[in-house]
């Protein structure tokens, strides 16, 4: 990497602020042009050439050349380029097909992709790759879904117990409406329309009609207030070293407005994950871009704080700061670990064990209150080093000081105690063994602390990620009963309130088949409990399986309502973020599509709530003055009576999930209740308690920590789109519901 330039330094003077900015810029240009080597998994931009130039020696045998020319239809797969890997294997298929059923397999998911990128990418519409397939989701050029079908039957004739291709082949069908009454009986898999046991009203994607549909590969996403207007703003990412972040500003008037030039954005590239912070207690969001996860050796990238000056325009200040490091992330978290008011990170890097080059220990830097920061992990026995996927924080055990939990690929979860300070710094304890968090071994993705059932203590989610072949092979077995993978496939952990936790997925319900990447959590019916949708994926493309959406009933069990809402997109789902968009007291989600390869990029999801039922609720805008500027870490308990029933409602005040950003803001559900008896603010640091009473609902309510409780009259955004299938709230719940079985 570059040296420092002399200009870019940490007097945090406006000139090096620019300097450093500029530095950064000119780093992520080398991060991309020291990524262009074959060797890289990631970039087939440079594994074509050197393809072609084993093709092109003389000396290569027919066999070398076949084989050769079955990589580089791969290739062309990964970059998007359906049509020419289709030339390169349709010969070789001829020629090999009973001798190597991969060729054919692979020609099958070429015309497949073919199909989507035809139908779903360059004709995209509302319902595009949404499960079940139906209305405007089926495919207007059949050509490509019925060449895959003709390819998956083969395959299936010679070997019926390949359940991959059994599930692509049932998707094929679906595409072109002809699932499932023309699937061949032998090949069908009942039950792919989904379960509607559960039903919610069915939520809609708007991002094309609002100009959000961002096409790019993996990324993050954050809602936000970022100018203090009250209306929640966009942040995009995209992974691609040169996917460019996106700004959408909320103008309240129904229109988003792409500021990312405007607010200094550009040469910032880059990012699998992003989320909002205050590291500076100014009172405006910044933004901090997570960088290099999943490359390994080509995953060196520095990570950047985006400094938001205020006047419409953000400055990296990442050098500045003290926060430049070259390690591969994508994992951090934002809390006042030592409760001085100010908020520190925590970063979560990926190590491969055994590769001593590739060791990267987690890192803890610290608030110095002045815009810099200092690096404790070390010291404060935080310096974890394995392939961290997963980072949350909370306090767990309701003793004032904000803990950690951290997710990996390794068959490992770590719980650390936050024990306050020793020697002048906060230190921490592994609390692993003790929580009862190690029984589990498999490898695991997304992670976050919630109270799902509002006992007062905080609880820990995290989805499962282990598997050994494409994500159809799983979703195939489950749909017809066949055991395949861990039974674990996602752990929730309950607090016992004892500093121990138990494993109750299986109580709960749980059980699903999901692969979680991106996810996040909110309350779609504003009935006081917490909901989750999962995006899942991985980089093949024969892992078309759905997102998954999971209602909370009463912090007593889940049900899977990904069929009902209309939420089961088969793109690969990455950062997730609930917000109430529009201001209309429910909350929406935006979810950040696409896969590891430019040729799996994909339109981004706004799907918009369309109103579940009458249930009221309450928005709380926190203000810490002792505490950190935006609360984080707060625990918000909110009192009132349903249906003569006193319920407590608690929220600790948070961004969500480890993959995907949420509003801090805290909106939250009362259900049928027509006051709030009294809102309690436990404040994060300082552990000042506050309390309010008699509150009216459907309110967006701000509250400064040793102030008043003052309120904020948000307009309610009433989208009239062109395209829009439904209006919400034009049908009972009945008619909805025959909409979302179709």
């Amino acid at each position: 990497m570059s040296m420092l330039p002399l200009s870019c330094s940490m007097d945090l003077q406006p000139s090096s602020a620019a300097a450093c900015q500029r530095e950064m810029v000119q780093l992520l240009k080398e991060v991309h042009g020291n990524g262009y080597t074959p060797r890289n998994t990631f970039r087939p931009d440079a594994k074509l050439p050197f393809m072609d130039s084993l093709l092109s020696n003389p000396h290569s045998s027919p066999g070398q050349i076949r084989f050769c020319n079955y990589l580089k239809a791969n290739i062309l797969l990964e970059l998007g380029e359906e049509k020419k890997a289709i030339r390169l294997l349709e010969p070789l298929v001829k020629s090999r097909y009973k001798d190597d059923t991969q060729i054919l397999k692979t020609l099958a998911m070429a015309y497949l992709r073919l199909g989507e990128r035809s139908n779903c990418v360059t004709n995209h519409a509302s319902e595009s790759c949404i499960l079940p397939i139906s209305g405007l989701g089926v495919h207007s050029d059949m050509d490509g879904s019925r060449k895959a079908i003709e390819s998956y039957q083969a395959l299936l004739t010679a070997d019926p117990s390949d359940l991959e291709s059994r599930w692509l082949l049932n998707i094929a069908y679906m595409t072109m409406g002809d699932y499932p009454d023309k699937v061949p009986a032998n090949f069908l898999i009942p039950g792919m329309q989904g379960d509607t046991t559960h039903r919610v009203r069915p939520f809609e994607d708007i991002a094309g009609d609002l100009k959000l549909e961002v096409k790019n590969m993996a990324g993050g996403s954050i809602t936000d207030d970022f100018d203090n207007d009250g209306n929640l703003d966009l942040i995009t990412s995209g992974w691609g070293t040169t996917d460019a972040l996106h700004y959408f500003h909320n103008s309240g008037d129904g229109k988003f407005e792409d500021w990312s030039q405007k607010m200094q954005l550009m040469g910032i590239t880059g990012g699998l994950n992003i989320m909002q912070t205050d590291y500076n207690n100014d009172g405006l969001k910044d933004i901090f871009v997570l960088r290099g996860a999943w490359r390994g050796a080509f995953g060196h990238d520095p990570n950047s704080l985006l400094k938001n000056n205020g006047d419409g325009s953000f400055t990296d200040v990442t050098t500045a700061s003290g926060l430049l490091s070259f390690h591969p992330t994508q994992t951090a978290t934002w809390n006042d670990f030592n409760n001085d008011g100010w908020l520190d990170v925590y970063i979560g890097n990926e190590s491969v064990v055994g590769n001593l080059s590739e060791m990267h220990p987690n890192e803890l830097y610290i608030n110095n209150q002045d815009g810099t920061f200092r690096e404790i992990a070390s010291k404060a026995f935080v310096n974890h080093m394995g392939f961290v996927k997963g980072v949350t924080s909370g306090d767990y055990n309701n003793d004032g000081w904000q803990d950690l939990f951290l997710s990996t690929m390794d068959g490992q979860r770590r719980l650390f105690r936050n024990q306050g300070l020793k020697d002048g710094e906060v230190s921490f304890v592994d609390a692993t063994v003790v929580a009862g968090l190690s029984n589990e071994t498999n490898r695991t993705f997304p992670t976050w602390f919630w109270d799902y059932d509002n006992d007062g203590w905080l609880d820990i989610f995290v989805c499962d990620y282990t598997f050994d072949r494409s994500l159809a092979h799983y979703a195939a077995a489950e749909k017809l009963g066949i055991p395949a993978g861990a039974d674990d496939k996602m752990l929730l952990y309950h607090n016992n309130g004892d500093g121990t936790f138990t494993n109750v997925s299986k109580q709960v319900g749980l059980t699903a088949t999901v692969f979680g990447m991106g996810a996040n959590f909110g309350d779609i019916d504003n009935d006081g409990y917490l909901d989750m949708y999962l995006g899942s994926g991985n980089p093949l493309y024969q892992s078309l399986v759905p997102n998954k959406m999971f209602k909370n009933l009463g912090g007593k069990a889940f049900a899977d309502v990904t069929t009902s809402a209309r939420v089961g997109h088969l793109q690969k789902g990455h950062g997730v973020s609930f917000a109430d968009m529009d201001n209309d007291g429910d909350q929406d989600i935006y979810i950040e599509m696409g896969g590891a390869y430019p040729g799996d990029a994909y339109q981004n999801s706004f799907f918009l709530n369309p109103g579940q039922n009458t249930n009221n609720w309450i928005s709380i805008d926190l203000e810490g003055s002792k505490s950190n500027r935006l609360a984080i870490g707060s625990r918000i308990k909110v009192t009132f009576r349903e249906n003569g029933v006193t319920r407590h409602v608690f929220r600790d005040v948070n961004s969500g999930g480890s993959f995907g950003a949420s509003p801090v803001r805290q909106q939250i559900g009362i259900g049928q209740a027509t006051v709030v008896d009294a809102i309690e603010i436990t404040w994060s640091g300082s552990n000042a308690v506050q309390k309010f009473q008699n509150v009216m609902p459907g309110q967006n309510v701000h509250i400064t920590e040793g102030g008043e409780l003052t309120t904020r009259k948000l307009k309610v955004i009433n989208w009239t789109l062109p395209n829009r299938l439904c209006i919400p709230g034009a049908f009972p719940l009945s008619a909805m519901d025959s909409v979302a079985r179709q």
